[in-house]
């Protein structure tokens, strides 16, 4: 495959490779951190995970914001000023993540240039109460791009069906995008062929392609938590035989089709032009059943030009226990019997998908409902207004 293969460049610090964390970044796994506060960014903490665990990135949305900003008071004369100022909520809230993000960029841009723009993102999603308008999103997009002004900034657009033309539209315009909360992978096969659309529109402009950078963000963890009640209330041993493995078959088939996109003719012209293959990153890799081993999501899902985006606990395990190896290739067949036993059973996967994109939006809806509430609870704490 053209474009990249996760490892080192000339000038890079010195890694320790016995650290499970770099060792995936020797097989061509990009590990980013899904997390951020403004402590970590002032503490050089950061700058230590990129020198020592061979850290390539970081992703944010409206949950990690919501929780950094309700536990910190590190944003408080942040509020206190803006809400001085007269902004709203909304605008005190954008010019805090913004703040946030540019910093962390700023801070990623040695890895960024030292992997020649391959890594070293720092993502900041659009409202998610855009989550179904495309022109709203592609208007949203485009302002937090312009207000971050970082190369290495990444703007998150959620992967729905009204998505799908906002995440094209803005590739066009030379937007670095995220494309997340997918779970489907006949959704994801649409997301690769915005991403082409994208490209070519440039192409046929006459307009670069090698500095823009695209990833899309699988939700893995989310599915085996909807689905193994649902293999539990079924009951039969066949049913039961799949709980804890529909998630990492379901993103496996899905790295299958990235696979066999990114090594098609259509690719092949493109990447003669510079174009960079948009990435499959692994997200929700965090445990929720605690009968399931806390690195079950990072271990099976290790293969080259892939991101996984681990929460700080999930990265700490990983540093501790971790044992990389290229594991996807191997359980590609294991995988798509086992999505096919799982109909078999009595389940229907698409309609486990829809639901769980719903949920998700609705999710990030409120986490970002609920971070408004927190602003303007503290700006009227801070005020006395």
């Amino acid at each position: 495959m053209d474009n990249g293969n996760g490892r080192a460049s000339a000038g890079a610090p010195a890694l320790d490779s016995t650290n499970p964390l770099v060792r995936l970044t020797l097989l061509g796994q990009s590990p980013w951190l899904d997390y951020i506060t403004r402590d970590l960014l002032v503490s050089g903490d950061l700058e230590r995970m990129i020198e020592q665990d061979g850290l390539r990135g970081m992703t944010t949305n409206p949950t990690i914001f919501e929780k950094a900003v309700a536990e910190s008071d590190l944003y408080d004369a942040d509020i206190r000023r803006l809400t001085d100022e007269g902004q709203s909520p909304p605008q005190v809230f954008e010019a805090l993540a913004v703040a946030d993000v540019q910093k962390a960029c700023d801070i990623f841009r040695g890895v960024y240039d030292r992997t020649h723009v391959q890594d070293g993102y720092v993502s900041i999603e659009v409202s998610p109460t855009l989550a179904y308008d495309a022109e709203g999103t592609v208007r949203e997009a485009r302002r937090l791009w312009g207000a971050v002004a970082r190369p290495n900034s990444m703007i998150k657009i959620p992967g729905t069906a009204e998505g799908l033309s906002a995440i094209e539209k803005c590739l066009a315009l030379g937007i670095n995008i995220n494309v997340t909360l997918l779970f489907a992978v006949s959704r994801y096969e649409r997301v690769i062929a915005a991403y082409f659309a994208g490209q070519q529109q440039r192409l046929v402009r006459n307009m670069p392609l090698d500095r823009l950078a695209s990833v899309a963000s699988f939700f893995v963890s989310r599915v085996d938590g909807k689905i193994d009640p649902m293999l539990d209330k079924i009951g039969t041993p066949e049913a039961k035989a799949l709980k804890g493995t529909i998630a990492l078959a379901n993103a496996q088939v899905a790295y299958e089709r990235f696979e066999h996109a990114f090594r098609g003719s259509d690719w092949r012209v493109l990447a003669r032009k510079g174009a960079r293959p948009q990435r499959p990153l692994w997200a929700s890799t965090s445990t929720k059943n605690p009968a399931y081993q806390d690195t079950i999501y990072v271990e099976g899902l290790i293969a080259p030009h892939t991101v996984n985006t681990l929460p700080p606990e999930t990265m700490n395990a990983y540093r501790d226990h971790g044992s990389p190896a290229v594991r996807i290739p191997e359980q590609i067949p294991e995988a798509r019997a086992r999505l096919e036993q799982l109909a078999v059973v009595g389940v229907d996967l698409a309609a486990v998908t829809e639901a769980l994109e719903k949920e998700g939006v609705e999710k990030f809806a409120q986490s970002y409902a609920q971070l408004l509430t927190v602003v303007e609870k503290k700006a009227a704490q801070l005020t006395g207004v």
